[in-house]
């Protein structure tokens, strides 16, 4: 059960695709980034801020929802899209990877787990994760996974992937929303055999994307990519390719030269919560002294109507205060940065000039 998700692929650069995503809601254009709004709202800011933004798919967090205020609530108010009131698309990850993070006791049925919110004791199936996201009602769910923690030996590397395999099944068979997209995850850490065979398989069980899980989680970018390439290698052309928990610059464009077309990341709205922007030239900490009397924008070459009009001497003030006004007008900034380096690089595929976009991000990024 659940909505195909044809992607049409209207150009290609190598590898990289620019298409446009077909849901029932509407359509996406890729590649796209996500942000999270990990318990129903992006941090600092509001829906009204997406759609000024012009974000086109925010993401919910299974486990923080389900926690708080609890599925059942949300169903009754609407669903996620009538909870947030938010007519743009909406993705929810199962939890997983905020589950193992907890360390949690898994057996072949499930994990059980400790809440960090009042210490009981919760149990989360494969078929409960499905249930719980059919009731937020969002326009494509995440399976339940197991994430290994990198590094690991590899014999628990292929156990994890093997689980998640049979996971992947129960899932897909819990999943009857009629509207919803499910997608699967390979797994497989850095290992490119494993990856390839976790990514066969998955298509085997058949699902309307794929994801990549359990990269961008400590290793390397020689291990990384690599290993994203085996994946994306056995992965359909006709439907969406998702990196999840990827926000760096170098990340994002790696990851669609290796024909990735979705992206999430907390990455840009927890450093503007510290004071750094994302910048043509590099990381930018506007903590530092030297922007005191500095009447400039935060990025010369990058313009935006919601943040552009604040100097950085203004902005390094509002950090120093501890005003949260700050990490307000520097998420709005890294959100806005971030969506136009995906408009340029589906620019460049277009226009065949990726690898040229590619080596620029490198030499700026890479410093």
């Amino acid at each position: 059960m659940g909505t195909p998700l044809p992607i049409t692929i209207e150009h290609t650069d190598g590898n990289a695709r620019a298409g446009t995503i077909t849901t029932p809601r509407g359509s996406l254009t890729t590649p796209v980034f996500m942000p999270v709004g990990t318990r129903g709202a992006v941090k600092t800011l509001d829906t009204g801020d997406m759609e000024a933004l012009g974000t086109q798919i925010m993401l919910g967090n299974t486990y923080h929802l389900m926690e708080r205020p609890g599925a059942d609530v949300i169903e009754s108010l609407g669903g996620l899209h009538g909870f947030l009131n938010w007519d743009g698309h909406l993705l929810t990850d199962s939890g997983g990877f905020q589950i193992f993070s907890l360390k949690p006791k898994i057996s072949e049925d499930g994990a059980t787990f400790k809440s960090i919110y009042d210490g009981a004791t919760q149990h989360l199936t494969p078929e409960r994760a499905v249930k719980v996201q059919e009731q937020l009602g969002a326009d494509i769910a995440m399976i339940l996974d197991v994430v290994p923690a990198l590094p690991a030996e590899p014999e628990v590397v292929r156990e994890f992937m093997e689980r998640t395999l049979r996971w992947a099944e129960r899932n897909r068979a819990a999943h009857t929303h009629r509207t919803q997209a499910q997608f699967g995850i390979v797994q497989g850490g850095v290992d490119v055999d494993l990856r390839a065979e976790s990514a066969a398989r998955t298509v085997e069980i058949g699902f309307d994307g794929y994801a990549v899980g359990g990269l961008s989680v400590g290793e390397s970018r020689d291990q990384m990519v690599p290993a994203l390439a085996a994946a994306t290698a056995e992965l359909p052309t006709d439907r969406p390719r998702y990196f999840m928990g990827l926000g760096d610059p170098i990340g994002l464009v790696e990851a669609v030269n290796n024909g990735i077309d979705m992206f999430d990341c907390v990455l840009p709205t927890r450093l503007a919560r510290h004071g750094t922007a994302l910048t043509s030239a590099g990381r930018l900490n506007l903590k530092r002294a030297e922007f005191e009397r500095d009447d400039g924008p935060i990025d010369p070459n990058f313009e935006h109507p919601l943040s552009s009009r604040y100097s950085r001497g203004y902005l390094r003030h509002l950090l120093k205060a501890g005003e949260p006004t700050a990490g307000r007008i520097l998420s709005l900034h890294n959100l806005a940065w971030l969506a136009d380096l995906t408009d340029r690089m589906r620019a460049a595929i277009v226009a065949g000039t990726f690898q040229e976009l590619r080596a620029e991000i490198h030499a700026t990024w890479s410093q």
